[in-house]
């Protein structure tokens, strides 16, 4: 498929699967908060680090070479604080430049598995899949 990917036996399914959890943030992230369950007080910056971590740790498992890996990670830290800015445009969301700092912190640290051996779970786990 591409060389920037790491050699998966199914990569349009792993990548459309991220693709459409990029998708899912940015949808969760603009819609009314009333359509939302309700959360603990004051988690919201967790929830925003650990949604990016996610993020960011699938597209370590996805990307092979380190330049792959850095334009997801800037693309990932571009969309966390465009959804800020966007956020700021709507009449029932607020922008936060402190969730943008946890969005981008989430980033980074998903970016740090690629210095663990969990960088390569996904190709271990796909051999053992039908």
């Amino acid at each position: 498929m591409s060389a920037a990917l790491k050699p998966l036996r199914r990569p349009r399914l792993w990548l459309g699967l991220w693709i459409a959890a990029v998708v899912a943030l940015i949808v969760v992230c603009l819609i009314p908060l009333d359509s939302l369950p309700p959360l603990p007080d004051n988690s919201d910056k967790v929830e925003h680090l650990l949604g990016y971590f996610l993020l960011a740790a699938a597209a370590v498992q996805l990307f092979g070479s380190r330049r792959s890996l850095s334009l997801a990670a800037m693309g990932l830290i571009t969309l966390g604080v465009g959804i800020e800015f966007a956020q700021g445009f709507t009449a029932y969301r607020s922008s936060d430049p402190a969730d943008a700092v946890a969005n981008t912190l989430g980033v980074l640290l998903g970016m740090t598995t690629a210095l663990t051996p969990w960088r390569d779970l996904l190709l271990r786990m796909e051999k053992h899949l039908p």
